[in-house]
Parts: structure tokens; C-alpha cells; sequence
């Protein structure tokens, strides 16, 4: 799974393809796959980088979130 999003997708669509196609979930199963696998120590000590970078992705798209439903701007 880490592999896979260390690629990079040049048209909408392609990734969710992709998901199902490889791993024969839903874009929602696999993104809640992802996020349990990022928070574990394992992930972080084998990929740095990686877990960080998709840590911060997930931060920022969370604060965007809140800010949106609360009414803020960012």
C-alpha cells in the first residue's frame, strides 16, 4: 500500500481506478486502510518520508475540513 501511493497520478480518476483494480476495495475502504497504516510505528520506521508526507496530507485536508464546517476560511 505504501508502495502504491508513492506514485504519482496525472488524471482524476486514475487512482480510484486503480484502487479497485489492485486492491479490490472502495476508494473510502482503502483511504481508511491508509490511515490506519500511516498512525502505526512499523510504516514510520520502514518509510519516513512516506508516513510523514501522507501525515501532513491528512492534517491539512482535517483542518480544512473543520474550518469549513465551522464556518472559516484558511
Amino acid at each position: 500500500m505504501l508502495d502504491f501511493e508513492r506514485q504519482w497520478w496525472r488524471y482524476a480518476g486514475a487512482k480510484e481506478s486503480a484502487i479497485k483494480e489492485l486492491f479490490d476495495l472502495t476508494p473510502p475502504a482503502y483511504y481508511q486502510m491508509l490511515n490506519n497504516l500511516i498512525d502505526r510505528e512499523d510504516a514510520l520506521l520502514a518509510e519516513p518520508i512516506l508516513v510523514k508526507r501522507l501525515r501532513r496530507l491528512r492534517e491539512s485536508r482535517t483542518a480544512s475540513r473543520s474550518s469549513t464546517r465551522l464556518g472559516f476560511n484558511l
